[in-house]
């Protein structure tokens, strides 16, 4: 028997004015998850523990079965494992994103974020500039004085170690959460390292304004990438084995270091696909295939995560939105399933949103989301299709954590 874990980030969603009072899960075309829906458990479920910020971090610890309110020290360090990259005890470690603010040499706090990824940027145009920024004299002082190193990745998520750097009580807004708002309401606050942190920042942003890098990004029509972004404070993380807990192993597939990061730290294999964005442009044929590969090589589980839905939301996309749902559909799950079918490969799949983002708010949300379990030798008839509302007529799991026991039938 095959496990299969499908996550599409954040398509669960509320009503949308645009859509007539429907979700985008309701609006979006995915006629074959709705046709295996309407054979398989649906249900909703709590993946994000009341008092914890609702986010893929927490979220996706509670899917995999690890409790959240015990294992989760922050966003970062789990991104870092899925970097390569170990936050050593005593180090913190922070998410520093690529941000596209206003132009202009007006005070820092009076600008506004204008995009949390600066403007979907690429993997090798955000190194190119992280790494020149790093090189540049004054801001390479002034990491060092505060004990930080800026380790770059192939996106817009780079990744912050600051030795014996303090959070305790720090709050450092997420970027996605204040798309829009003037960030000097939302300074750094909490502890005196607060003011370090925002001082770099400030001190990035001065000397990418006008780097040639940015000037070429906006002769090019595009977004420049003259900020940075700390957040996701945490420290060193250890994770249960996801072996012994389930009984087997097998492979994460995905475009986000979040979730390899996970998979890395519960002793799951990390399966990186070249041209995975986390974009609606993602390579779904070289995902699908992965997928194949992974299921044939002998994994009896499989997590396969797609971060288009919820990027789109945070850039206030509705259509990308829609389109994400749509691929998931007609790319990734209806080829796989048709696939297993053909290999007759017994199969149990899973499907469901990590947690909600908002096309209101562009933000995310802790509310219970749908969730859908199929079984190939054991369908049965729900008649429904795969929405919020047909997930609240089934069961409901206030523990997310509980998913996985229910996938593997325990």
């Amino acid at each position: 028997m095959k496990h299969i874990l499908i996550i599409g980030d954040g398509m669960a969603d509320n009503a949308v004015p645009e859509l007539d009072g429907k979700t985008p899960l309701e609006a979006a075309d995915k006629p074959f998850i709705d046709a295996l829906a309407a054979k398989s458990t649906l249900g909703s479920v709590r993946t994000v523990p009341p008092m914890l910020p609702p986010g893929s971090d927490t979220a996706i610890l509670s899917i995999f079965g690890c409790d959240p309110t015990v294992y989760f020290t922050g966003r970062s360090p789990l991104e870092a494992a899925g970097c390569g990259i170990r936050v050593e005890p005593g180090c913190a470690s922070f998410r520093c994103n690529m941000i596209c603010m206003e132009d202009g040499d007006a005070p820092f706090a009076d600008k506004r974020i204008l995009s949390h990824n600066a403007g979907s940027i690429d993997g090798e145009s955000s190194i190119a500039i992280i790494t020149a920024l790093c090189e540049e004299p004054e801001f390479r002082t002034a990491m060092e004085a505060i004990g930080m190193t800026i380790a770059p990745t192939p996106s817009f998520r780079h990744m912050a170690l600051q030795k014996s750097g303090d959070i305790k009580g720090l709050i450092a807004k997420p970027p996605h959460d204040i798309l829009g708002q003037k960030v000097g309401d939302y300074e750094f606050c909490g502890n005196e390292n607060a003011k370090a942190l925002w001082d770099l920042m400030v001190l990035a942003n001065r000397k990418l304004e006008h780097h040639p890098l940015n000037d070429a990004r906006r002769a090019a029509g595009k977004k420049p990438a003259n900020g940075i972004w700390f957040w996701a404070e945490g420290t060193s993380v250890a994770l249960p084995s996801f072996v012994e807990a389930n009984g087997v192993g097998g492979s994460v597939i995905s475009a986000v270091p979040l979730v390899h990061g996970i998979g890395v730290l519960t002793g799951l294999k990390m399966v990186e696909v070249e041209g995975a964005t986390g974009e609606v442009d993602t390579n779904y044929a070289g995902k699908l295939q992965a997928a194949k590969d992974a299921l044939q090589s002998g994994d009896e589980f499989l997590c396969l995560h797609l971060e288009a839905p919820d990027e789109s939301t945070h850039n206030g996309s509705l259509s990308d939105k829609l389109l994400a749902i749509h691929q998931l559909d007609s790319l990734i799950v209806e080829p796989l399933v048709r696939w297993l079918e053909e290999q007759e490969m017994d199969h149990r799949i899973l499907i469901l949103s990590d947690h909600k983002t908002l096309m209101s708010s562009r933000t995310h949300d802790g509310d219970p989301v749908p969730y859908m379990i199929y079984d190939s030798t054991k369908p049965i008839c729900s008649g429904l299709s795969y929405t919020e509302a047909n997930g609240e007529k089934g069961p409901f799991m206030e523990r997310g954590t509980d998913l996985m026991k229910t996938l593997f039938q325990r």
